[in-house]
């Protein structure tokens, strides 16, 4: 089960976004104090406050390829930081509303922020310049995300749709409506074929990208849903809520796999490591939570092959978590958590195991995932059947 390993504490005011370092030294951070704050992970090196934003700060990533930070803020501007304890930054200016978004693309050339100035934005990292503006959207724009291919780009907002874009066109090639809720979160599946979304109707949706349906609809939560994270596998979904809870998602089985409760407000952002044996999470209690993830046995249900330990030296055990107070509570489900079944099986079935490997127990866990599986279908069929009764109707 996930296990809480570090907690910090620094931050005045709500934790609003948080993201690893690519090379898991540091920890990134913002908040409505104003503030981004780098938290190093060996125990000698103090935490980097860095001050310069003139109101609350919504968004922070750090480059997945340079020693490079950028944040958005309430100000209308963003700022690109070096993580260290200078602190340097410079301001980029093209936003005329609160910058509630900031993502690198997966090579580190291209930064896209979203703003309540209804537009993304586009910006060279070489010369930390604007490059150009994707106009479309009816109303604020709260989430903003790079395909792994660097050639789309997700965004939502209040004007309660979900919109790709190509960034070649600079045009909008594909819209999903979600009448049901605001969007405050979206991010691409690691392969890219697909999206998740999370908005304030406590929902979360998956959405794939070559056939333009709903994969997936998890009632997901009992506030609205703050932020998603895909584990670098594709596997699972992390996400954060106002009901100030984090949940686990197996998207391969399509149901819930672990509640966390650590913070003691709501949780406003996650985010897993590069190697996803991690995952971070921050909150209005003004803490930041570093969790291991301890999802390998998992991992091998879907390989068949036991995953390695990693040999590094573990830069988070060094130090026990020191939130006392704030004992995680993990919460396996064996329910779907609501799920609406979908028409289109959102993920291949994992490979079978060789014929040498199988045994009893194997077999008997196979049935009951198929009968599972059968279980589903006729719930689709029955919805279908539901759907075209009304169309005639």
């Amino acid at each position: 089960d996930p296990t809480l390993e570090r907690s910090f504490r620094g931050h005045k005011d709500a934790v609003t976004s948080v993201c690893f370092n690519h090379n898991m030294k540091q920890l990134v951070t913002g908040s409505l104090d104003n503030c981004v704050m780098v938290w190093n992970f060996k125990p000698q090196l103090r935490a980097f406050r860095f001050a310069g934003h003139k109101a609350g700060v919504y968004s922070v990533a750090f480059s997945p390829v340079h020693a490079l930070i950028a944040s958005g803020s309430k100000d209308r501007t963003v700022r690109l930081w070096q993580p260290t304890v200078e602190g340097k930054s410079t301001v980029l200016k093209a936003h005329t509303g609160t910058v509630r978004g900031v993502t690198f693309s997966s090579d580190g050339r291209m930064l896209a922020t979203c703003s309540d100035d209804k537009t993304v934005k586009i910006w060279s990292v070489a010369t930390q310049k604007f490059a150009f503006t994707l106009t479309g959207h009816q109303n604020w724009v709260r989430c903003v995300h790079i395909s792994p291919d660097g050639r789309l780009a997700v965004s939502g907002g209040d004007d309660r749709t979900v919109r790709i874009w190509d960034l070649n066109s600079k045009k909008v090639v594909r819209t999903f409506e979600d009448p049901t809720g605001l969007t405050n979160t979206v991010s691409f599946h690691p392969d890219g074929t697909c999206i998740a979304s999370g908005s304030t109707d406590n929902s979360i949706k998956l959405w794939d990208l070559r056939s333009n349906v709903l994969l997936q609809h998890y009632r997901a939560h009992t506030g609205p849903v703050t932020h998603l994270s895909f584990h670098p596998t594709g596997n699972f979904l992390l996400s954060s809520s106002l009901d100030t809870t984090l949940k686990v998602w197996d998207l391969r089985e399509g149901q819930l796999l672990y509640t966390l409760h650590g913070h003691e407000g709501a949780t406003n952002g996650t985010a897993f490591s590069p190697a996803g044996d991690y995952f971070a999470s921050c909150g209005a209690d003004e803490q930041v939570m570093v969790w291991k993830t301890n999802f390998d046995r998992f991992l091998e249900d879907y390989t068949g092959v036991s995953v390695a330990k990693q040999t590094r030296t573990d830069p988070l055990i060094s130090e026990p978590a020191t939130a006392a107070a704030a004992v995680p509570s993990t919460a396996p489900s064996g329910g779907t958590s609501g799920m609406v079944p979908s028409r289109v099986a959102p993920f291949p079935a994992p490979p079978p195991r060789p014929a040498a490997a199988q045994s009893p127990p194997c077999l008997a866990a196979t049935l009951q995932h198929m009968v599972g599986q059968l279980d589903v279908l006729t719930q689709t069929i029955a919805l279908l059947d539901e759907r075209l009764t009304r169309n005639e109707d």
